[in-house]
Formats: structure tokens, sequence, C-alpha cells
């Protein structure tokens, strides 16, 4: 459990004798985040505090359009089906959870009447169970109430395998109850750190009982509303074309008092990042620009006497190449990478570690990231608590062509490494933007000097990462060798980030290709490690097994780390935008307004 230290100062904070804002500043000294820190006030008895809002207006509405440019337009409108952020943050403009987070990773209400906590009865003291009060009169948009039996069904719908939910993974081993119309109870089979996780932030909003109740399980892909959302959030749904526009209305009955400050919104999808970067940077098109994944200098560019700004966030997002535990070019009972085949190369430890060595991430850095970038070798970059020192990266195209002499891998007559008949050809894949192609180009380099033969693929973003399980050419099927791309850390805990990788989760035919573990990688120790974190109590040791963690997968190369990753956005000059590190981008929605 705690030390005798920290007690000390929890118990200085329940008894006045300490402010919260001295105890972060104490915890940050020896490496703990704010988040961290609040939650660990939370555990030893002290209230959680609700983030501070910026919110000025004073009325409901006469903003006028809010014009946001998403290049990668949602394809649906379902968070539960949402393979990727695009499709959670269209979802979000209309569903909303019961708390998100703010800037700093503290918690903001969204459904839920006030923050659970030991003194308000909310959170159990043994760590096994969270009791959330529920706002009242909150309603659907269609007028129907918001109540516990809504919070009930989004984990009954979820945890059903057959539904094919993406949230399963953080539904389906807890128990959800009603108390009563306006409070619902969290079970779990064990004592939980991160109490805030189910039906908290942008991945995890909740959907109409009423609405869905017919279209459970096998059922759930054929269910109207999952292109059409009855929320409860500030905006009505008006229109949905995939992949191109959502547009929506102002919600004149909505929970929370003087907001929205917009009339309307529009997110219109397509493009890519530099012209979405242009449009509200340089022309003023659009008031907001999503992942603004454009090379630094051309971004430093637009903003002299431009019309808008780059905002930037820092999280935990790490860009990463993913490597194919599987064979993508093997089908078994009509699936690729299925789980019932070994991948032909990476199957050799060294062909893995040779690659890690071939990523030149400080070139990356200067010739593209530059504000935006950090080198890293982790996979989980934040909070710091969690981050490993254990970790180093290298480039060596001498150092890797060693690597692959000593395993075995000599050169063909074409320079080609090959082994057993096997040759050393890759398939490198991507979405397309300028930084990922370019960071492709460096990597194909740096493989050719060492006999490595790269194929370079890029997809279009909205095909990429589609939800559509017909596509060939998402993420989540990664018929390729190698894949790069960035999954936001969505909450300032890396519980839910981390748990994507257990083996339980691998994507599948039979699941729909919504389990979260894409690179198909199994490993009992680190399954092992993860329940364990999920379990621990002591802070200091619960960081510690997720910094083990980390470290698997950096002993195993399951992915090579680019770059640990800003947030950058593309804000109008006078809109203000609430933008976190730690959550989607349309999560603290509620609370943009524009300063005229």
């Amino acid at each position: 459990m705690l030390d005798k230290e920290l007690r000390s100062m929890i118990g200085d904070v329940k008894d006045g004798r300490m402010d919260r804002r001295s105890f972060i500043k104490r915890m940050a000294a020896v490496g703990l985040t704010a988040p961290l820190a609040n939650q660990i006030l939370a555990l030893g008895g002290v209230a959680m505090a609700e983030g501070a809002s910026t919110y000025k207006p004073t009325k409901r509405g006469g903003g006028g359009a809010l014009k946001l440019l998403w290049w990668q337009g949602p394809t649906l409108l379902n968070p539960h089906f949402a393979t990727g952020t695009k499709d959670q943050d269209g979802a979000r403009l209309f569903y909303e959870p019961l708390a998100c987070w703010d800037p700093d990773g503290n918690m903001k209400l969204v459904l839920a009447a006030e923050i659970p906590s030991i003194q308000n009865g909310g959170l159990a003291a043994d760590g096994k169970s969270v009791t959330w009060k529920l706002k009242p009169g909150v309603k659907w948009h269609d007028g129907a109430p918001f109540t516990a039996d809504d919070v009930v069904f989004n984990w009954e719908y979820a945890k059903d395998p057959a539904t094919s939910a993406l949230t399963i993974a953080t539904l389906r081993d807890i128990t959800v109850e009603k108390v009563d119309d306006l409070t619902v109870r969290i079970l779990f089979n064990k004592p939980t750190p991160f109490w805030a996780d189910a039906f908290v932030g942008a991945p995890n909003t909740i959907i109409p009982k009423h609405l869905f109740k017919d279209y459970m399980g096998s059922k759930s892909r054929e269910a109207p509303t999952n292109l059409s959302p009855v929320g409860t959030g500030p905006y009505k749904f008006v229109e949905f074309k995939p992949g191109d526009l959502v547009r929506g209305v102002i919600n004149p009955d909505y929970h929370m008092a003087n907001r929205p400050y917009f009339d309307s919104i529009e997110m219109k999808g397509g493009g890519d990042a530099v012209s979405a970067a242009r449009a509200v940077i340089q022309t003023g098109e659009y008031d907001f620009g999503w992942n603004i994944q454009v090379e630094d200098d051309v971004l430093l560019r637009l903003e002299k006497g431009g019309k808008g700004k780059t905002v930037y966030a820092v999280g935990g997002d790490t860009e990463f190449i993913a490597l194919n535990f599987t064979d993508p070019n093997t089908e078994v009972d009509g699936e690729r990478s299925s789980m019932k085949t070994k991948h032909p190369l990476f199957s050799d430890p060294a062909v893995r570690k040779a690659l890690s060595l071939l990523i030149d991430r400080e070139s990356v850095k200067k010739a593209i990231y530059g504000r935006a970038g950090r080198t890293t070798a982790n996979f989980l970059n934040g909070p710091e608590k969690f981050v490993s020192k254990n970790t180093s990266w290298e480039f060596s195209v001498e150092k890797a062509s060693k690597v692959l002499d000593e395993a075995g891998w000599k050169p063909g007559a074409d320079g080609i490494r090959e082994k057993d008949g096997k040759k050393l050809k890759l398939v490198y894949q991507t979405s397309i933007n300028g930084p990922r192609q370019k960071t492709q180009a460096i990597v194909k380099q740096a493989c050719q000097k060492a006999g490595i033969d790269v194929e370079l693929k890029s997809v279009v973003a909205s095909v990429f990462f589609s939800s559509d399980v017909g596509n060939p050419d998402t993420y989540s099927k990664f018929y390729a060798d190698m894949e790069m791309f960035q999954i936001p850390l969505s909450q300032p805990d890396p519980s839910q980030h981390m748990r994507r990788y257990l083996s339980n989760l691998v994507a599948t035919k039979e699941n729909k290709w919504q389990g979260t573990n894409f690179p198909r990688w199994v490993n009992k120790e680190y399954d092992e490690t993860i329940q364990a974190a999920d379990g621990e109590m002591d802070p200091v040791k619960r960081a510690a097994l997720y910094i083990k963690a980390n470290d698997l997968m950096y002993q195993d190369t399951v992915f090579i780390p680019v770059q640990h990753r800003l947030k950058v956005e593309a804000a109008a000059n006078n809109l203000r935008p609430v933008v976190s590190g730690w959550a989607n981008e349309t999560d603290n929605l509620f609370d943009w307004y524009r300063e005229e």
C-alpha cells in the first residue's frame, strides 16, 4: 500500500493542513503527474476535484456556425464500433459519457451529477466498486428521459461477444447495476485503482436503450441509429454522409447552462492534413482543423500573417511502426493474417531487432515533426510516472546488418538478404499524409542499405481507419508486414491503452476485426502483468507493472516507436477550443466558444 510519507501527506490534505495544489507540486517533484496525483488523493479518501471551466458566454446560442475540418471523415456514428478516433469524434458530437478529461487531466462532469469519492459514498475504500449519481432532467434528443437503465443497457450491449463492440475490452469484466433511476453502481471483480474508465471519455459514450434494445448481439450492425444518432449532447443530429459530412444543430434543451455557444456544427471530412491546415490557418474557411500531422516547416510558413494558429497539447500519443506476428499473405479458412499462421520473417527475432535499428528517429524529428515530436524508444509515453527509463534507441545500419549476418540472413545476387529460401521483402503500409510518406521514405532508404527490400503502400486515411468490416485495407485487418500510425492515449491513465494488446483481444474474422490487438501478438507474461496492474492499488507498484509491460513490448519488438507526438490542431485566431492531450478533440466541445 501507500508508504508512510505519502499517507502522511494525504492525511494533511484531508485535514486541511496542505492544499491540493501543494500536494500535486510535491508529487510532480517525484515524477507523478497531476492526473495521477489526483487519483492518489481519491484513493486516499480526498474527493477528486473537478477541472475548472474557461467558458465565458452567458447565454445559449448566438455563436453562428462552427465549422470543423476532420480530414479523416467519420464512417459511422456508433461509439461502440469506432475502430478509429475519427468515428469516436463524430459520435461524440451527439453522444456523451458520464465524465471526460480536461487539458490538465482533471475530470469534467458531463452526464454525472458529481465525482465519486469516498466522502460522498461513491468510491468504495477497497477499490472494488464505484457509484455514479446521474444528472436529473437529462433528455435524449427525441425527448425520452436519460436514466440508469441506459447505462446498464450499454454494458449489456457491449459485453455480448456477438455485438462485436470495441468497448467489450472495458466493459466485459465488470458488472453494472441499477440502484435507482438516477444511480448506477459498477462492480469490479478485484480492487481497481483506475475506476474512471467505463463510461468516461469519448471512447465510452452512452447510446439510448430505447433505440438500440432491439439490435443487440448479431443484429447490432442493422440498427438505423448507427448512422443517425439520437444522443444527449449539445447538438442534435441533422445529416451524415459517411466519410464526408456530419451536421448538427443546437440542442435547445441541453442540460448544461448557457451551452452550447454555437447554433450549428459541421464536421467536414476528406482531403488531407496540409489542406486542412491551410483552410484554417491561412484562408480561414474553417474554424478548426483536426490532427494536423503536417511538416513543421509548412506550419511555420502558414502561421505568418494567417487567420489561424496551431494549438498544441501534450499527452501520451506515440507514432509507431507495428509488426505483424501472423502471415498476411496466407489465407486460412477465408482469413488472412490468421492466428493459425506465423509470420515467415518476423518469427525470427533478429529480423525484428534489425528493423528497430533502422529507424532514424532523430532525422524524422528534425525533417518532419519539429515542435510536435520527441524521440522515444517507448510505446507508453505518458503519464510521466509510467514512462520506462529501461529502454533506449539507436540508429545504425552497420549494427542492423551485423544482427542479420549473425542470424544467417545473407545478401543474395540481387543484394536482398535471404535465408532458407525466404527473401527479406516487406510491405510497409500507412495512411496517406505528408509526414507518414516522408517517414516511410526514410525507413525504406535505411532498410535498402541493410539488404531489406521494402515495398511502400499508402492507403487513403478514410479507408485505412475505416470501421467497415468489408474493407480489406484497414489497419485492424493488417494485410501487410508492417504498418505505421498512432493510437491516442485518451485518458490520463495507461490501463485502457495497454489493455488493447491482451492475447484475448486479437482482431479476427470471428469478431469482425473489432479486436484491439491488431499485431496479433500473444505473450502470457504481458497478459499477467496487465491483469496485475489493473488490480494493483499501490501507485508505485502499479507504475512499475506498466513499465514492465512496456518493456516486454520493447524486448519483443512488437512496436517500433517513431515519435512521441504532441497533439497538433489548427484553430481560428478568435476560436477558444478546449483541447486535452488526455481526451479526444471533441470531448470538451461543450466549452468551446468564439471570442469576438
